[in-house]
């Protein structure tokens, strides 16, 4: 069973930092998910480094 593993990203289009949780299962996966400050679509694509860490990139809707 793989843990979920909290990380920060800024909104794209308040700025806000929010705190996601990473399910190691999404690596090479794109979904959107509203802001919970500004409640805009967030796009996110989860991958993995050479390391094996998580990481997202995030991007407005309009990318």
């Amino acid at each position: 069973m793989a843990f979920l593993q909290e990380a920060e990203i800024n909104c794209p289009y308040c700025g806000e930092t929010i705190t996601i949780l990473l399910d190691p299962s999404d690596i090479d996966q794109e979904y959107i998910e509203d802001c919970q400050v500004c409640c805009q679509p967030i796009n996110f694509f989860v991958s993995d480094d050479e390391s094996g860490e998580l990481s997202v990139n995030v991007s407005s809707d309009n990318n």
